[in-house]
């Protein structure tokens, strides 16, 4: 199965996005090719989420990521997640998108920001898992002798996944 595009949005770019963008890479890089962007941008991603990124992970983000806006983001996504900014995100093609509604924990005590990878890595774990389980489950439904076609490259997850070679 190909690589599943997943980008994760907020406002600024600087904070929760950039932590999920890290931490999918560093969770199931076999799995996700992982994005952040904003709708703005800061000068620099916020150095407690990379501090307690690198604390937890062992992953600097001043050194693999930057802020980027959504306009940088690949053409064609699988997954958007949007990061729960109560703001109105720009209109991103993809075939799946959800919201996380993550508090912002900028300006917080470390326990905030925590508490927040703690929810990102539950999430990207979840996105994963309900994913590998749709594909689980078309496999099973196509490999049964009732069926006389082959197994379509759509899935009710995503409307369309494309399956093949990485």
């Amino acid at each position: 199965m190909k690589k599943i595009r997943v980008a994760y949005v907020c406002v600024h770019n600087s904070c929760r996005s950039q932590m999920a963008e890290a931490m999918s890479k560093i969770l199931a890089p076999e799995f996700f090719e992982a994005y952040s962007g904003g709708t703005e941008t800061k000068p620099m991603i916020n150095q407690d989420a990379v501090r307690i990124v690198k604390e937890l992970y062992g992953v600097d983000m001043n050194e693999t990521q930057r802020s980027k806006l959504v306009d940088e983001l690949p053409q064609e996504l699988d997954v958007l997640v949007t990061m729960g900014c109560n703001v109105e995100c720009p209109f991103i093609p993809c075939q799946h998108r959800e919201d996380w509604g993550l508090d912002d924990p900028s300006g917080l005590p470390d326990e905030a920001f925590h508490e927040t990878a703690r929810l990102i890595k539950e999430k990207i774990l979840s996105l994963k898992e309900r994913i590998e389980k749709e594909d689980r489950l078309l496999d099973q439904v196509f490999e049964s002798d009732c069926w006389q076609i082959p197994k379509p490259s759509v899935s009710p997850f995503f409307h369309q996944v494309r399956r093949g070679d990485q």
